[in-house]
């Protein structure tokens, strides 16, 4: 049997379900927006918060909507994750204010409704799977699709039109507060987990699906300071796949700089590259607050001016400058043209999600339930395949009759599982209320042990030491203006539980192998939130070196949102594990691989530092390993080996076109069922060639049973052969020459290569055609 992996994203999507509009669609835009006064027009260029027009007692306060909105609204800011509110309950609030604004506003149209999606909807009950630097440990697209797909039926259920997801940001700075958000350092790899991200989300079709965000445009997180080169190869990557390959029609600008200038009024990225380059036809909507960030601009007119004039559409989440545009188009700071634009956009993107139609499909009728047995399953295989084994010295599997010293902030801790923007999170952080680890169920690790310990073993548990002694975060400068609130950081996560150094070295002398669960939670990282190191936070490091020194083997499980320096530690412990924030089902998952019932499989996503690295850092940057790295990008291990061999390769192409067929065989040569990711690299043989040293440009996953092997085919294209150049108008080109094809179990660990030769001219075109090989496993 043969399964083809990761197909369907070759071709470039503008016309699809969720592509431009035919041009009776357009005549009905122009229509509408004539009839249209201009405070419709305007208000459909700002957003607000759906709550707050319900009283206190929940019913829709009509006079308030006719007082707030009665030209309408064009959107809904993160509308289900303002309150904990049972999904029945929060579709019935949309149902009543979209009945309302069709109904009781001029032109009857309904309003653009959006929340967060990265790890799940954001909403009360309702599945948060892993975070997203844990998924794209995976490497698994299909997964990746599943899980979307999924979000998108939940959330277009209780009424969300649109996300703001997901982050495609390449992250190259292992500081980053927010790297947790991003598929990591790797912009093939990003590419292809955000296109699989939007294809899940909008299912192809607008109407029934939920329309996606490409996030934070151009460069946020590290990238924004890149070469050209680099920018447009690579940091632009994931942006340009989405929107060529998936179809995706909404950006979000970062609230960065690129070239000097806050990307939310930077002309360059919104048009010449976004639009004139690139080919992007939809709605550009601003990060939240971002507008008002704008600097050396006097007052809210003009920076509504320097916005919307530099092509940004929409200003999220209340329209608190874009409110001012009237006046701005009276003193001369905006052309009616420029507002006439930008409406169309808005009413061009609720065209294509069926807001405009008879009967418009706006929220479920049926009674919704979240979190579903298949969700919970979809949420528990991508935690054993985020999980990354980084070292292990035997001592794991453990063994079924031990008995294990289960200890740790993080060993009995819903905190563990959730990564920034999960609903827990959102209502902790932003909102200051406390939050149950029961909607939806949070297994935490202690409960994953003690559900499956094997006859004759024990779990002893005691928390043993604090996250920290003290508040450590600090409020980093950017990003959304609401976590400035001083109070917001000056507080500590309460565990509820005592912890007590000395219990935890009482119990470690009666114990076989001591499980050590240290690392962060939702005040140590996420945005805006940063804290004074990388290494292990307030005294965890001595706690687990007081673990290390009873004699005792330690397992370092580490969760958290970015890898955390253990040089010096990890050397000395008997295996260490990266579980990142793994979801709900994480605790299971993660005791499953410490059993040894699952094999873990992640791989890296990030070059793992050995010190402090405050700038960028990637795998691809040489083909040597930097000496900052413990464990290179691509890295994990296994219960098993895997052994490499039979490679055959096409080895002419020309620059034209054509494709190279790879082919290799994987065997299982361990006694343990596992999935080994393969990964595929293309280098120069010169150094004048111009592309990375190394870069990955394919990779399969194979399941395996004990002695199997498999044979994997990947279709390499030319074009991914190509780089990028800048000499009068930008280019995609292709040139003549010899290229190292490698296979590898990582960027470091290449067990297979051949020389393939690329020939005719220099292939040059304004964009490339195919962006991702083709993988399939027989």
């Amino acid at each position: 049997m043969k399964l083809t992996y990761f197909s369907g994203l070759l071709t470039v999507a503008l016309c699809c379900a969720c592509g431009s509009p035919s041009d009776p669609d357009e005549a009905r835009i122009d229509e509408l927006y004539d009839r249209m006064s201009q405070p419709e027009r305007i208000a459909q260029l700002y957003s607000g918060y759906l709550n707050e027009l319900f009283d206190a007692e929940g019913r829709l306060d009509t006079a308030l909507c006719d007082s707030l909105i009665p030209y309408g609204i064009g959107h809904f800011s993160q509308f289900a994750c303002q309150r904990p509110i049972e999904a029945n309950e929060l579709r019935d609030k949309v149902a009543k204010v979209q009945d309302w604004l069709i109904h009781h506003t001029p032109n009857g149209i309904p309003a653009l409704v959006h929340e967060e999606v990265l790890s799940g909807v954001n909403t009360l009950g309702s599945t948060f799977y892993p975070q997203q630097i844990g998924q794209a440990c995976s490497f698994n697209p299909e997964l990746a699709r599943i899980k979307t797909q999924q979000t998108g039926l939940a959330m277009r259920r209780i009424g969300g039109v649109l996300a703001l997801s997901p982050m495609v940001d390449v992250c190259r700075d292992p500081s980053f507060n927010r790297l947790e958000e991003s598929y990591g350092e790797d912009a093939y790899l990003s590419a292809v987990l955000g296109t699989a991200f939007v294809e899940g989300l909008q299912q192809g079709d607008l109407r029934r699906g939920v329309g996606a965000c490409s996030k934070h445009y151009l460069g946020y997180g590290g990238g924004g300071d890149a070469d050209e080169k680099e920018m447009m190869e690579e940091i632009l990557l994931p942006h340009e796949a989405m929107i060529r390959l998936a179809g995706s029609k909404v950006v979000m600008p970062g609230y960065h700089a690129v070239h000097g200038t806050k990307c939310v009024s930077n002309k360059e990225i919104l048009q010449d590259i976004l639009r004139d380059y690139v080919g992007f036809d939809g709605m550009v909507v601003s990060d939240y607050s971002a507008i008002g960030q704008i600097p050396d601009q006097p007052d809210a007119v003009h920076k509504a001016a320097a916005a919307i004039n530099a092509g940004n559409d929409v200003d999220f989440p209340r329209g608190r400058n874009y409110k001012h545009l009237q006046e701005a188009i009276d003193q001369g700071l905006v052309s009616q043209e420029t507002l006439e634009r930008a409406v169309k956009r808005v009413l061009r993107h609720k065209l294509r999600a069926g807001l405009l139609d008879a009967q418009p499909y706006l929220y479920s009728t049926d009674s919704i339930v979240l979190d579903t047995p298949q969700e919970r399953q979809t949420a528990y295989q991508l935690a054993t395949q985020s999980v990354v084994l980084l070292q292990n010295n035997g001592v794991l599997p453990l063994q079924g009759g031990a008995r294990v010293l289960l200890t740790g902030p993080n060993a009995n801790s819903m905190w563990a599982m959730c990564g920034d923007y999960t609903f827990p999170s959102m209502l902790y952080f932003w909102k200051r209320l406390d939050v149950d680890a029961e909607h939806p169920h949070i297994v935490t690790l202690r409960d994953g042990m003690e559900a499956g310990k094997a006859e004759g073993g024990e779990v002893l548990y005691t928390r043993g030491c604090d996250w920290t002694e003290g508040i450590e975060t600090q409020i980093a400068e950017g990003g959304d203006d609401r976590a400035k609130q001083y109070k917001n950081l000056q507080r500590r996560v309460e565990s509820g539980e005592v912890a007590d150094a000395r219990e935890a070295l009482r119990l470690a002398r009666k114990c076989d192998v001591i499980v050590a669960a240290v690392g962060e939670n939702v005040l140590l990282c996420g945005e805006n939130r940063d804290r004074p190191g990388l290494r292990l936070p307030g005294r965890q490091e001595q706690f687990v070196e007081s673990l290390i020194a009873t004699g005792k083997p330690v397992v370092l499980v580490m969760f958290g949102g970015r890898a955390q320096v253990v040089s010096g530690l990890a050397e000395r412990c008997a295996a260490v594990i990266q579980a990142w924030y793994p979801g709900e089902e994480g605790g299971r998952a993660v005791a499953d691989i410490l059993y040894g019932r699952v094999a873990p499989s992640g791989k890296l996503s990030v070059s793992y530092p050995n010190t402090e690295v405050y700038g960028p850092l990637c795998y691809n940057y040489a083909d040597t390993l930097d000496s900052r790295v413990a464990w290179p990008f691509g890295y994990g291990l296994s219960y098993t080996t895997f052994a490499y061999s039979n490679m055959q390769a096409d080895t002419v192409c020309s620059t034209d076109g054509d494709s190279i067929l790879v082919s290799f065989d994987v065997t299982n040569t361990g006694a343990v069922a596992a999935d080994e990711v393969a990964q595929l690299y293309l280098s120069p043989t010169q150094s004048d060639q111009p592309i990375r040293p190394i870069q990955l440009q394919g990779f399969a996953r194979v399941q395996l049973q004990p002695g199997q092997t498999r044979r994997v085919h990947i279709c390499l294209y030319a074009d991914q052969f190509g780089y990028f150049s800048h000499q009068g108008e930008r280019q995609w080109n292709v040139a003549p020459g010899e290229y190292q094809v490698r296979i590898g179990a990582s960027s470091r660990d290449i067990r297979l290569q051949q020389t393939v030769r690329l020939t005719g001219a220099t292939c040059s075109k304004p964009l490339r055609d195919r962006y991702f090989s083709v993988a399939s496993v027989d």
